[in-house]
């Protein structure tokens, strides 16, 4: 901290009597050349120095009027505390799993997002005129795609190139001539702004299909508002709740039904680059997040299958694009959308927001057609101008701007996956003359842009060589949002999207980063919030029952089952990594036990030499498996479990998230030193092991304390208790057949393997026979590690989860096998061979309750596939 002082202090020099505006200045070069300089409120232009060269603009001429009142909120020494606010703003959103990915995997590592330190800040007047303009051009695009759906007057008139609307793949032909509820098409609707260098804002583009940006700047807006309250405050920045709740209501207005419609959120899963946004947007919105899977049409109606049966939907919020929709009439490889959805929406008995078929308005073709579309349409002009656009598929255009390539920026007519925005002057004269051949050949593909220098704001840069405020180039993404039929309201804010080392290109996909909006107005500030909205005395008495869907339960359930296994294999390694070098490791009941139980939960591979024969060698086996992923060990089941959770992420806090992201990450690299080429160290093995116990009993707490008991919890818990029984019966059973229950290092790694150590000394203080074993470990029905409170506690769950009435069992709870009939004197008798025959029985039916115990739950609830068996794996 002192080197960084040091730092500031060397760049204001001697600046006891200048304001923090005046020392922001100071440390905040101009802005580019050419480049509107929101600090400064003008454009940055060069001078002429001293010897005639060129220079920079004066880095300390005063700020704007906002951005004086921003940093006079921070003082003197509030530079100082920008670095220290700058890890604050990272650990939150490393805290909160704000995450963007370019290319989701399975297997891949989630980017956390990006965020800078300061926000946008816009004038009341600024906001005034691009307010304006966004409800001008939401209203004029809504028009046109009634049109193009319609009568189609404007392709008739020729006001409307008919290769940009049919030669689309986004036009969807077969929705044509289909009216969309309370004839609106377009409900969310993104603008992307840039303001040039005479300080006015120009649409960059539009975005209509299914506009990301609602979650994040929700997420940006809370942190920044957090890090600058005074400034927050004391710049008069408007809300943004108002909004949300106005896009709801006009939602539920909009509906086929006006009796308590149901809208649900359309994710394509949890592997899509902004799932984090869907699973945000769904639980600030109170929608319920579904993939396609959970939805199904019935009788031109559109269902969401729940554990409880199918429920009609009434609207939906589609985050996926409209090909995906549905596999019946448009991409038949789609395993994201609902078969029958069209037509559904045909037969008008589903509100989809946005309303299908409006990709053909994303073209930036489109752009250079809006002003005469607007008078036609509108009787208006323009109030937000477009960037001046030749579509190439104009013999005339073409022939205009192939002069001006190395001025234009260069895009895709039918932008798709792959395709790419190119500046013109960043390219050589070779390779403007072949672009220039390739738009000639495919003209109809390519439009041109007129190139504009995006404005710069400040951001915040500390690195080695010293803390500075630095000029990067930005684009604004506002939104148009429906409050009713018709009609729109433009949020109060944004996504502004900064630059990366590609100075006039924003975009988040090629590295940039982004920035909250603070809007200022004149007037009284809107105290609106989702979480604060009162309802009705008898709507929250009589509320609904949640709702769990059928893959939300199914997650779940699996949540829990591999809760339990890396609970169970880690307590097992960490068993026998004891035992291999402890006191007994010369014990052959104990290591046959032991390298059983090992090979039956895949922590070493079958061909691994038993501990009997090869101690070393097994223990080396086993402590190099502790972190692969492909062997179905720890590693193994840690990685599922956080699959699992990601999938239901919206049903789980963040304190709960983030437990399991720590785990599987600080395992993962706790396991990377143990590899065939190096040395391995049971000690270093044992820690590891020691930790990702805590971070399990941290999980396991979260699910038993932290979570609503709902349907879904239920199975998440009969998923933990299911794999328990199968795991101890199964631990039993072995430490009898092998004999290492007659042992005493087996007796008590046994007890050990049960978690229950203390207890067992604490009520049989050094006892070490057999009636005593059973009765704690197998009947005891307060100890929750015992067979007996499992199987009790698995039927209630399961008879609850049935809403079978009190006291009465319902069919598939018993499948496992009824603890109040187990008896003492049978369990502990023994057969003329000395064998434990009535245990072993016992032990063999609760293994077998679990297996079939799995296939009933996935085809009851999951599939819904009634008499039908599709094993999942126990």
């Amino acid at each position: 901290m002192d080197k960084q002082n040091d730092n500031l202090d060397s760049l204001f020099g001697d600046a006891s009597g200048e304001t923090p505006a005046a020392l922001a200045a100071a440390l905040a070069p101009p802005a580019a050349a050419g480049h509107y300089d929101e600090l400064r409120g003008g454009v940055s232009t060069p001078l002429a120095a001293a010897d005639g060269a060129p220079a920079e603009a004066a880095a300390r001429d005063q700020p704007t009027p906002q951005w004086s009142r921003f940093f006079e909120s921070l003082g003197h020494d509030g530079f100082r505390d920008l670095n220290r606010r700058t890890a604050n703003l990272e650990r939150q959103i490393r805290d909160n799993g704000v995450t963007y990915n370019v290319y989701a995997e399975a297997d891949g590592p989630q980017r956390p997002w990006s965020l800078d330190l300061f926000p946008l800040i816009v004038t009341p007047e600024c906001w005034q005129q691009i307010e304006a303009g966004v409800l001008q051009r939401v209203k004029l695009l809504d028009a046109i795609m009634a049109d193009v759906y319609g009568p189609q007057t404007l392709l008739a008139g020729n006001l409307l190139p008919p290769a940009l609307v049919h030669g689309h793949p986004g036009y969807l032909r077969a929705l044509h001539g289909v009216r969309p509820a309370a004839d609106t098409h377009l409900h969310i609707a993104a603008f992307d702004l840039a303001r040039g260098p005479d300080g006015h804002w120009w649409v960059v583009s539009q975005r209509t299909q299914a506009p990301s940006g609602l979650g994040y700047l929700l997420e940006n807006r809370l942190i920044t508002s957090r890090l600058f309250p005074e400034a927050f405050r004391d710049l008069n920045v408007q809300r943004l709740a108002a909004s949300y709740r106005a896009l709801i209501d006009g939602i539920k207005q909009m509906c086929p039904t006006q009796n308590d419609p149901r809208i649900v959120l359309l994710t394509p899963g949890p592997y899509n680059e902004t799932y984090f946004e869907h699973a945000y947007l769904a639980r600030y919105l109170g929608l319920t997040l579904v993939e396609g899977s959970d939805l199904t049409v019935r009788d031109q109606c559109l269902y969401l299958k729940t554990l409880q049966g199918l429920e009609p939907v009434h609207g939906l919020f589609k985050r996926l694009d409209d090909e995906f929709l549905d596999p019946l009439e448009l991409r038949s490889d789609s395993r994201l959308g609902v078969p029958g959805l069209l037509q559904v929406i045909r037969a008008g008995n589903v509100l989809v927001a946005n309303m299908p078929g409006s990709a053909f308005l994303e073209s930036t073709a489109l752009l250079g057609f809006l002003p005469a579309l607007s008078r036609h349409l509108l009787k208006e002009e323009l109030q937000l101008p477009s960037l001046a656009t030749w579509w190439c598929g104009e013999r005339a255009a073409l022939e205009a701007v192939l002069p001006l390539l190395g001025e234009s920026v260069i895009k895709s007519t039918y932008a798709g996956p792959g395709s790419a925005t190119v500046l013109g002057k960043s390219l050589s004269r070779r390779e403007r003359d072949e672009w220039a051949g390739r738009i000639v050949r495919e003209c109809d593909e390519h439009t041109l842009q007129s190139y504009l220098p995006l404005s710069q704001m400040p951001t915040w840069r500390s690195s080695r060589g010293g803390d500075r405020i630095l000029p990067r180039s930005l684009v604004l993404r506002v939104f148009a949002v429906s409050d009713g039929p018709r009609s729109w309201h433009v949020l109060p804010g944004g996504l502004t999207r900064l630059a990366g080392t590609e100075q006039d290109i924003a975009s988040m996909q090629r590295g940039g980063s982004s920035a909250d909006t603070w809007v200022m107005t004149h007037g009284e500030v809107d105290p609106t919030s989702l979480l604060q909205h009162e309802q009705p005395a008898a709507t929250v008495s009589h509320r609904a029952r949640s709702t769990t869907t059928s893959r939300a339960a199914e997650n779940l359930f699996w949540l829990g089952r591999y809760t339990e296994r890396t609970e169970n294999t880690t307590r097992l390694a960490r068993l026998t990594l004891e035992s291999l070098n402890g006191e007994d490791q010369n014990s052959q009941p104990l290591l046959a036990w032991l390298g059983e139980l090992c090979v039956a939960h895949a922590l070493v591979l079958p061909a691994v030499p038993p501990p009997a024969q090869a101690r070393r060698v097994f223990e080396r086996s086993l402590i190099f498996a502790l972190g692969d992923p492909e062997q179905h060990g720890v590693g193994y089941n840690l990685n599922g479990l956080r699959n699992a959770a990601s999938a239901v992420r919206e049903r789980l806090s963040l304190e709960q998230w983030n437990a399991i992201v720590r785990a599987d990450e600080q395992f993962l690299v706790e396991c990377a030193c143990f590899n065939d080429d190096g040395d391995y160290s049971s000690v270093e093995a044992l820690r590891a092991l020691e930790n990702l116990s805590g971070h399990t009993a941290a999980m396991t707490g979260a699910q038993t304390d932290r979570m609503t008991r709902d349907d879904g919890w239920r199975l998440l818990s009969s998923g933990r208790h299911l794999e328990r029984l199968a795991f101890l019966s199964s631990a039993l059973a072995h430490a009898f057949e092998t004999g290492a229950v007659f042992d005493e290092g087996g007796f008590e790694a046994l007890v050990a393997l049960f978690d229950s150590t203390i207890t067992f000394h604490a009520q049989y203080q050094q006892r070490h026979d057999i009636p005593a074993l059973l009765d704690l470990l197998v009947l005891d029905r307060d100890n929750p590690r015992s067979l007996g409170w499992v199987a009790q506690t698995l039927r209630g769950r399961l008879a609850r989860l049935a809403g079978s009435a009190p006291g009465k069992m319902p069919e598939i709870a018993l499948t496992v096998p009824d603890p109040q009939a187990w008896s003492f004197d049978a369990i502990c008798a023994r057969d003329a061979e000395g064998h434990y025959a009535n245990l072993a029985e016992l032990l063999a039916q609760c293994t077998e309750a679990a297996y079939k115990l799995s296939d009933d739950i996935g085809a009851r609830y999951f599939t819904h596939s009634g008499e039908a068996r599709h094993s999942i794996g126990a």
